[in-house]
């Protein structure tokens, strides 16, 4: 099997394709950095530019499925401009994929596309499931609606389609974890807001391992990736102090001052999203971190 993987040099990218790679599947994978691209029979790069409309039509040859992870990161501030990135990085580009396969012969059943909890309402006692159709009134809503319909798109060209809605992800460079460890190894970690709000976090090796999943397994519709036990802000930022032999002694940050530091993007840290993790479960997925104290052990 071949797969066309966007986003593959990222940091689910990185780990999807060693997985996949490690498992006989075969990686082609689009870049925008031509210096990225690597000429290998299980590793193929090749170059686009979604926003000149430039792809190498190459990238869709003997490939059976489209892994879309790309997309520009929403960890950085909201200015009116950036806003409009985020959410193009994920749209402009599954229309190019689209159009290329519209425009050329191949051979794709199936489209994954990576989406994100942050879909689902704030809410510190509602557990959310994937058929939930209400949808977060800020921001990061808008972006999951636009992503998902974009994903949609590809069903009117015969392929069944994935949706995978991403929880917060946990590894050793990179992701949300590695922003955390920061103040809480100058011994200034706390917790954020009320410290209530849910945080439904998944490692980045069980997150890599679900995109696997639904590979091999050709699965269609909406899936959580999140593991089964989600904490709180405060129960994560006290394990996480305590594996790294640091003490949470100051005050929770309050939710004003946070949000006069970032703004509109504070959001992401005081929602809160009680995400279930059922469907893939039933699905036939085993997680190998389900509990945070194993998952941080393993990171930190």
């Amino acid at each position: 099997m071949r797969v066309l993987i966007t986003g593959a040099t990222g940091l689910i990218g990185s780990e999807l394709s060693n997985l996949c790679r490690n498992e006989g599947i075969k990686i082609n994978y689009l870049t925008t950095n031509k210096s990225k691209i690597e000429n290998k029979e299980d590793y193929q790069g090749y170059y686009w530019n979604p926003k000149n409309e430039v792809i190498e039509a190459g990238c869709i040859k003997d490939v059976h499925t489209i892994v879309h992870l790309a997309g520009a990161s929403i960890a950085e501030p909201w200015s009116n401009s950036y806003k409009k990135t985020i959410i193009k990085s994920r749209t402009k580009t599954a229309a190019l994929l689209r159009k290329t396969l519209q425009e050329n012969p191949h051979q794709v059943e199936n489209y994954i596309s990576a989406s994100a909890i942050g879909v689902y309402p704030s809410s510190l006692e509602k557990l959310y499931f994937e058929d939930d159709n209400q949808v977060a009134d800020n921001f990061v809503g808008k972006v999951v609606e636009k992503w998902e319909a974009a994903a949609d798109e590809f069903e009117k060209l015969g392929l069944d389609v994935a949706k995978i809605r991403v929880g917060l992800v946990l590894a050793e460079n990179g992701g949300m974890l590695e922003k955390i460890k920061k103040p809480v190894s100058l011994n200034m970690g706390a917790a954020l807001g009320s410290g209530k709000q849910w945080q439904s976090w998944i490692h980045i090796e069980d997150l890599a391992g679900i995109f696997l999943f639904a590979i091999k397994n050709d699965l269609t519709g909406v899936y959580n990736a999140v593991a089964p036990n989600p904490v709180t802000n405060k129960e994560l930022t006290k394990e996480l102090a305590g594996k790294m032999g640091k003490s949470v002694w100051l005050p929770n940050v309050p939710a004003f001052a946070l949000k006069a530091l970032l703004g509109e993007m504070s959001e992401i840290v005081l929602s809160s999203q009680l995400v279930s993790s059922k469907k893939i479960e039933s699905a036939g997925y085993n997680f190998n971190y389900t509990n945070l104290s194993r998952a941080l052990g393993d990171l930190t």
